[in-house]
C-alpha cells in the first residue's frame, strides 16, 4: 500500500470500522439501548 489515495483509503478503513461494528453488535448484544 501507497499514500498515493490518502482520502479514499481513510473512507475505505471507515466503512470497514462500521461493517465491523454492526457484525459485532449483531453478535454480542452490547448495543440493546439503541
Amino acid at each position: 500500500m501507497g499514500s498515493w489515495n490518502n482520502g479514499s483509503n481513510s473512507f475505505t478503513l471507515l466503512v470497514v470500522l462500521f461493517i465491523l461494528l454492526i457484525i459485532v453488535g449483531s453478535n454480542y448484544p452490547i448495543a440493546q439501548g439503541y
